[in-house]
């Protein structure tokens, strides 16, 4: 186990949505333009044979008697695809994984990864934002654990928390991501590429590093890195804001991963969603502003006009978003500005060529993922509605998938999958919230994205991953097929499995 620093650096960056921005400029820095990293570069091969795996997330699994105590799965893709047999179960009472299974954690609420050590093997970081600490409820923790030939292993895990600040109800790990924000050396930024970790708690976003490399055995050390980044800084509206997703893509021209947070308003104003971008820089110090947008609490990146740089698709299903939900795109403009303020594009079921009606509560954009389903070299955009109703069965669920193209994406060719689509396995039934997950994947390396589709809710809570082929033409109903806890030998009553995939 690598131990940890848990100093926290003195509060440097803060922010302001609603008025005058209190944060750093980022500082000058000359180094050759990074290219588009939102989709392209999936950081989840955890065993470093060159196929993407996944991390999946059932917080509602019970572990050794303890309700909602949760566990993740990791599995392992190869030139045969995703597999369901090579594959690990990790949760709090594997043996080296720090604390204990306990009712209510929600162990794998959040997943992410990145190479946070440089190894050339990614890591995988997982949210247990239930976890009681100090006698305090509802603290908050994380765990990391780190890649290796043999992929993830409870003996090699690092335990993460919000050291020197716990509170009761933070729910710390909330959301998860990984990516180069800023050099873990800032003397050296150039020659440092390792990975940090943005967490989020209710109303509070930190960084976490991994330390230099040593000579020993125990090579990395994890430590805090608070920016300063509080509710109070960051609040639209002159009202609250409650976090809720991360994302991180090449937003403007620079070396450095640009991070976009999400969520909703609370207090006088509640349930308006917006999205804080900040600017990657040299020193975690110098993090700017890259603008607020309306619109949340979901986000993904991706080059979807296909000009090199990262756009950011936006989900907006909070409080006075178009009926039934929508999704805007803000374009990379290619320069050290960031994103366009306009949206380039907004998307809802009402728009031209995009299947089925806006009906209230169908939470159109509530789950976002992006990545290339047919081959041609430029990312679509899949779209989750877990609210949507299937009939007359209410709240089953569906996904949408948008083309994209040269100049941007386009409804033609757009595509629509639920439960009662042809070729798709299971039938729709009410609460089932398929697509409340959504995760394109190429687990073969072909060039093509197939689609990881959840349904949380299924089998009144049990959980269940739908697996949607790619093909020439885009993503096929034909060939899909289903795995569960059940599959990978992991507990399944009340699990909520998929109710997290990294990204």
């Amino acid at each position: 186990m690598r131990p940890i620093n848990s100093a926290a650096l003195t509060a440097a960056a803060l922010l302001a949505l609603g008025g005058g921005t209190m944060i750093a400029a980022p500082a000058a820095h000359a180094v050759v333009p990074f290219p588009s990293i939102g989709w392209q570069q999936h950081n989840c091969d955890f065993d470093g044979n060159g196929f993407d795996d996944v991390l999946t997330g059932a917080p509602g699994a019970t572990v050794g008697g303890a309700k909602a105590a949760g566990y993740v799965s990791v599995q392992y893709s190869s030139s045969g695809g995703l597999s369901t047999t090579r594959k690990s179960v990790l949760n709090q009472n594997t043996s080296g994984v720090p604390g204990a299974a306990e009712a209510g954690d929600g162990f794998g609420g959040a997943v992410a990864s990145g190479d946070l050590d440089n190894d050339g093997y990614d890591d995988a970081i997982v949210g247990i934002p239930g976890e009681d600490l100090a006698g305090l409820s509802d603290t908050g923790g994380a765990v990391v654990f780190w890649g290796s030939p043999s992929g993830l292993h409870g003996s090699d895990s690092t335990w993460l928390e919000d050291a020197g600040r716990l509170r009761a109800g933070a729910n710390f790990g909330l959301a998860l991501e990984a990516a180069r924000y800023f050099a873990p050396d800032p003397a050296h930024p150039d020659a440092d590429p390792r990975d940090s970790i943005a967490v989020l708690e209710n109303d509070t976003l930190l960084f976490f590093t991994s330390a230099p490399p040593t000579t020993t055995a125990a090579a990395r050390r994890m430590k805090a890195v608070d920016t300063g980044v509080r509710a109070r800084d960051v609040s639209p509206l002159e009202t609250g804001f409650a976090f809720r997703s991360l994302s991180h893509g090449n937003y403007n021209e620079d070396s450095w991963a640009d991070l976009a947070i999400s969520g909703v308003t609370t207090g006088d104003q509640p349930g308006v969603g917006a999205t804080r971008v900040l600017h990657g820089a040299p020193d975690v110090e110098a993090l700017g502003d890259g603008g607020t947008f309306k619109g949340g609490p979901a986000v993904v990146s991706g080059d979807f006009s296909h000009d090199g740089q990262d756009d950011l698709a936006i989900g907006d299903t909070g409080v006075g978003s178009p009926l039934g939900g929508s999704v805007s795109v803000y374009l990379g403009r290619g320069d050290l500005s960031g994103l366009d303020p306009t949206p380039a594009q907004t998307w809802t079921q009402d728009s031209p060529g995009v299947p089925g009606t806006a009906e209230a509560g169908d939470l159109w954009g509530a789950e976002l993922s992006a990545g290339d389903t047919d081959g041609d070299g430029q990312p679509d955009l899949a779209v989750g509605a877990p609210g949507e109703d299937v009939g007359s069965v209410r709240d089953a669920g569906a996904v949408w998938t948008l083309r994209g193209t040269r100049g941007g994406l386009t409804a033609t060719g757009a595509r629509s999958f639920d439960q009662n689509s042809p070729g798709v396995p299971g039938a729709a039934e009410a609460s089932d919230h398929w697509g409340g997950q959504l995760r394109l994947i190429d687990a073969d390396n072909d060039g093509r994205f197939g689609l990881l589709a959840a349904a949380p809710g299924e089998n009144t809570g049990d959980g269940v991953v739908w697996v949607i082929p790619a093909s020439s033409s885009g993503l096929v109903a034909r060939g899909s097929w289903t795995y569960d806890g059940a599959r990978l030998g992991a507990p399944v009553a009340d699990a909520r499995f998929g109710a997290a995939i990294d990204e």
